[in-house]
């Protein structure tokens, strides 16, 4: 299995060799794609899952640290909360395989903090807005969550 991210069309799918499995509507960064710490753009190139982290945690669930703050979102939460970035249901965390581009130094995928993710289901998808991660449908990330291991190829591209 291969995941591939077309940033261009905000469209995350899940290939089995060349058969697509699923499609999903998601949401890049709003600073466009990139890969120097502190950018917050979307990194491109040749990753790996690195981690699954949220397994059996509830829809909704919130993620700070990549752990679970025993919080379930709500939009009450988010109006108490406005500037928070909302991590929810699963984390897939991201680990670029390309020294130089997207590994290592201060291009490291993995030491900024890049995940596929849930997040609040009135956020806008189909178009950048997130911080750099991959944004999902909370739904759809608990999907594909459970049809994906750790170490299965993660292409992302304009």
């Amino acid at each position: 299995m291969n995941i591939d991210v077309d940033i261009g069309r905000q469209q995350l799918s899940l290939f089995d060799n060349q058969t697509r499995l699923k499609q999903y509507v998601i949401s890049t960064a709003k600073n466009g794609p990139g890969e120097k710490v502190g950018s917050e753009k979307t990194p491109r190139g040749q990753h790996i899952i690195r981690a699954k982290i949220g397994s059996g945690e509830a829809v909704n669930s919130v993620f700070i640290g990549r752990r679970a703050t025993d919080e379930i979102y709500s939009t009450d939460l988010r109006t108490k909360e406005p500037g928070r970035d909302w991590i929810l249901s699963r984390i897939l965390w991201l680990s670029g395989i390309e020294p130089g581009f997207n590994r290592l130094g201060d291009v490291d995928t993995m030491r900024r903090y890049i995940y596929i993710h849930g997040c609040p289901d009135d956020d806008e998808l189909g178009i950048p807005g997130s911080h750099g991660c991959i944004k999902m449908r909370n739904n759809d990330v608990i999907e594909l969550f459970d049809l994906v291991l750790p170490g299965i190829p993660v292409l992302i591209h304009e």
